[in-house]
């Protein structure tokens, strides 16, 4: 079903490459993760100081065999090469040129290995001069290509996204190249090198406007809220001091707004025609729309905004998602063993497969918990096991 009977094999910390390996094992491969022995940093984030388990490490890596291997040493290379020989994919995201000091590049290993698919995540990319820069997400996703600039009102102070934003759409896009290359691997029969980069990412996450700068040379991004075109457009607070954001999809939305708030008056002024160029009356249109909105609550007003079909949505916490019957239908959440007897729930992978997948419930592994087992299958003697434990 699905990806069973896959093998992966993933060398990689922090979040975009153990992120892609667990939505392989979400969707039923096997993934056998190697640390090195002081284990995978994320381990120690937010853990629970009574068992030790950090929610971010099980979110990361739930249903894979834990390895611990030190590919510093020979030993530990040989083992590494002997998990790949029957693996179907390779993730990793230590910087290229560690991993071609040691023997562990594509380049390095495609000619033992022909039908391995190899994937690298990387900051950069794998040429050029910045091939070997630290990247994470808040600094090459959100920071160096322009999303964070384009994103940030400029009349506020720049803020960082939060962990791991950038990380999980690298890792969706790495799972996508991923599963292209199997499929070609079906006619070729030989694998291939997918290379994803924060960047790369950053730039098609952030690509509606990149394509203005790129075609027309500039682009007008997020500025003061005042002095925004659309008058419609944006967040409102309402009489309960909440905020909900409004996107105009087609002419009938302003009409639409106005009945909303009860100022159809509006409408039928001239000054308020559409489209609306000059930007002073763009100006009182939206203190009309501020005025209007401040008058109902946040649920009077989104029964409003339903009944006239206008697009729009709650700015929401992350505990009312989290207690959300919506994101419930959705299939936003998992439960998942945490090993020790017990559930809890973590976020879902962004596909669900309703006519059947495989259960997402297998916690992520201890440190090593599945060394020994792992290389025996793989063909190691118990002395070459012993000299890597």
């Amino acid at each position: 079903m699905l990806l069973e009977g896959l093998k992966v094999v993933e060398m990689s910390t922090w979040v975009a490459g153990p992120s892609c390996a667990a939505v392989l094992a979400d969707w039923g491969a096997e993934v056998i993760k190697v640390e090195s022995p002081i284990g995978d940093v994320t381990r120690a984030f937010f853990a629970n100081p009574e068992n030790g388990q950090s929610p971010i490490f099980a979110n990361e890596n739930r249903g894979k065999k834990g390895v611990v291997l030190d590919t510093t040493q020979p030993q530990g290379r040989a083992a590494l090469k002997a998990l790949l020989r029957d693996a179907d994919i390779f993730v990793t995201n230590t910087r290229p040129g560690s991993l071609k000091k040691i023997g562990l590049d594509y380049d390095s290993l495609k000619g033992d290995f022909p039908r391995l698919i190899y994937a690298a995540v990387t900051g950069f990319g794998l040429t050029g001069p910045y091939a070997d820069e630290g990247g994470f997400d808040i600094t090459a996703f959100w920071a160096r290509s322009g999303v964070a600039h384009a994103t940030i009102p400029t009349d506020q102070e720049p803020f960082p996204s939060r962990p791991g934003f950038g990380d999980h759409m690298t890792a969706i896009t790495t799972v996508a190249g991923i599963l292209a290359a199997l499929h070609e691997r079906h006619g070729t029969g030989r694998g291939r090198l997918v290379e994803t980069s924060l960047l790369r990412a950053g730039s098609y996450a952030i690509s509606w406007d990149l394509a203005l700068q790129l075609y027309y040379g500039e682009v007008q991004t997020a500025g003061p809220r005042n002095d925004r075109p659309v008058a419609i457009s944006g967040f409102f607070r309402t009489k309960d001091d909440r905020h909900l954001v409004i996107v105009p999809k087609n002419v009938n939305c302003f009409t639409n707004v106005m009945i909303a708030i009860d100022r159809p008056e509006v409408v039928a002024d001239p000054r308020f025609e559409l489209p609306m160029l000059d930007l002073d009356i763009v100006r009182e249109a939206r203190a009309i729309c501020d005025e209007g909105f401040a008058r109902f609550t946040l649920e009077e007003m989104g029964e409003r905004l339903n009944s006239l079909d206008v697009a729009w949505g709650p700015l929401g916490t992350l505990a009312e998602h989290a207690a959300s019957e919506r994101a419930e239908l959705a299939g936003c959440f998992v439960e998942l063993e945490d090993g020790l007897g017990g559930v809890f729930r973590a976020p879902a992978t962004p596909v669900r497969f309703p006519e059947g997948a495989p259960p997402v419930r297998r916690p992520a592994p201890g440190l090593g918990q599945h060394t020994r087992e792992v290389l025996e299958a793989a063909g190691l003697t118990a002395e070459e096991i012993e000299k890597v434990l």
